[in-house]
């Protein structure tokens, strides 16, 4: 899959081209000038001159969408994938994906275009509604902010405000967290570096936790300065590197734990719906460490299943601009 001739190069020591901060700067003055579905048509733009100048986000689309295409579900899927413009698709994708990034934390995401399904949603209500906390382990797959900012604008029907709190890598998000800043001063999100969790981090996450808080973090995305303790997945068609400690630190909270994945109906439309499900993992109730490295490892392995099967539905909405199943990387 070394296609693109290049070395391959780890997600955080990448220029965050895929999400620069230009990029975001520019839908942000479109953003406050124009009527969201003027802003939606010149995301088409945007994506195009983006896919012109970044060959680096050419080739990583190809190589994904390349390795994607014999497990997409639909046949037509699949062909477009495969074709000459399957990267544009994807790169347009993107594009609109940031509009609604910007929608949500900016509270101009209508509620009524968000369809919820007959899974676990009522019991990720129901937790939160008694004022427990949840932890939840969402992807770059679709719009992971979606749940966040409906939840962080009491827009689904819980009868409380819900601190959120994001584990993010602070290097690589720096430029949408200063742009979340200047959309929204007054927003409740605090987040955490993820290089920096230690265990006074675990003890801080396990108090908000019990203060009924939210604590998101992706479970796509693997350590730059420990390789070691990346596991290996079957992952479409090839065993790719998953974080352990994501799920292990899942495991050390003692709280209910969910996969959320948030996921726009037609990659390219214009006025589109959006479908979130929600899968409960339980919660832990490991006492030993030996006891939670193996439930860390069961619910990797659940995530990367959910993962994939929804990958299998919308590759056009996977984010992850890099060589994800470089071991080496």
């Amino acid at each position: 899959m070394k296609d693109s001739g290049e070395d391959p190069v780890h997600w955080t020591r990448q220029k965050e081209q895929s999400s620069g901060y230009w990029h975001l700067k520019f839908l942000l003055i479109l953003y406050r000038i124009f009527p969201l579905i003027v802003l939606r048509i010149l995301a088409f733009p945007v994506g195009f001159f983006y896919f012109l100048v970044s060959k680096k986000a050419r080739s990583e689309s190809r190589r994904f969408l390349k390795k994607a295409a014999p497990f997409a579900k639909d046949p037509k899927t699949a062909k477009k994938c495969l074709s000459v413009l399957g990267p544009l698709r994807h790169i347009i994708s993107f594009s609109l994906s940031l509009v609604e990034r910007l929608q949500s934390w900016g509270g101009r995401l209508s509620f009524s275009s968000i369809h919820f399904h007959d899974d676990d949603v009522g019991k990720l209500v129901e937790t939160l509604d008694k004022g427990q906390g949840v932890f939840l382990l969402t992807s770059h797959l679709g719009n992971m902010e979606l749940l966040r900012a409906l939840v962080n604008y009491n827009r689904t029907n819980i009868s409380r405000e819900v601190p959120v709190t994001a584990i993010l890598n602070m290097k690589v998000s720096e430029n949408f967290n200063r742009l979340l800043k200047e959309l929204n001063p007054e927003s409740t999100l605090d987040v955490i570096g993820a290089d920096g969790i230690g265990p006074d981090t675990a003890v801080l996450l396990e108090e908000k936790l019990g203060l009924g808080h939210m604590v998101t973090i992706a479970g796509d995305r693997t350590s730059a300065g420990n390789s070691e303790r990346n596991i290996l997945f079957p992952f479409l068609g090839e065993e790719a590197p998953f974080q352990s400690g994501v799920f292990y630190l899942a495991t050390l909270m003692k709280a209910p734990v969910f996969f959320i994945f948030a996921l726009r109906r037609g990659n390219l439309s214009i006025r589109p719906e959006y479908d979130i499900h929600v899968h409960t993992a339980g919660a832990s109730l490991a006492e030993t460490r030996k006891e939670r490295t193996k439930q860390s490892l069961e619910l990797a392995r659940s995530f990367v299943t959910h993962l994939e099967s929804y990958c299998k539905e919308t590759p056009f909405q996977w984010y992850n601009f890099y060589d994800f199943w470089s071991k080496g990387a």
